[in-house]
C-alpha cells in the first residue's frame, strides 16, 4: 500500500467534511470570520484610494486640497500641481481633471452633498482655467 500526501486543497475539503459531520448541520464558512483584522501598521495600505490621492505618481497635491471651500482655489491648486509635475504621463489638464474625478468617485455616498457640489463646480472652474470652455 502506498501512502500519498494530501494536497492543501484536499486537506481543507476533508476538514470541512468532518466539521459538517460533527456539527450535525451543514456549515458555510463565514467570510467575515476568515478575514483578519488589519493591524495599525497595515491600515494605510488597506485604503488604496487614500494612498493614491496622498502619494500619486502623477501629481504632488497640496495637503487638504479637496477640503478647500472655494472651487476656484481647488481648481487653481490642481492646475498648479499638474503643471509642476514632471512625472505625469498625460497632459496637465487631463491629470488634474482625472484626479478630481477620482476623488469624487471614490468618496461615493460618504461625500456630503455640499462638498460634492463644490467639487463639481471645481471641475467646471478647472475647464475655465485651462481654457477648455465648450
Amino acid at each position: 500500500m502506498t501512502y500519498r500526501r494530501k494536497t492543501a486543497r484536499a486537506r481543507k475539503t476533508a476538514t470541512r467534511k468532518t466539521a459538517r459531520k460533527t456539527s450535525g448541520k451543514a456549515t458555510v464558512p463565514n467570510a467575515s470570520l476568515s478575514r483578519r483584522k488589519s493591524s495599525p501598521k497595515t491600515a494605510s495600505s488597506k485604503r488604496w484610494s487614500q494612498r493614491v490621492t496622498r502619494d500619486s505618481d502623477a501629481l504632488d497635491l497640496k495637503h487638504g486640497v479637496f477640503k478647500l471651500t472655494n472651487p476656484k482655489k481647488i481648481a487653481a491648486s490642481l492646475k498648479r500641481s499638474a503643471e509642476r509635475s514632471s512625472r505625469r504621463k498625460a497632459g496637465a489638464y487631463r491629470s488634474a481633471l482625472s484626479m478630481l474625478t477620482f476623488y469624487i468617485n471614490r468618496a461615493g455616498k460618504t461625500l456630503p452633498k455640499t462638498q460634492r457640489d463644490r467639487l463639481k463646480r471645481a471641475k467646471t472652474e478647472l475647464k475655465h482655467q485651462f481654457g477648455r470652455d465648450e
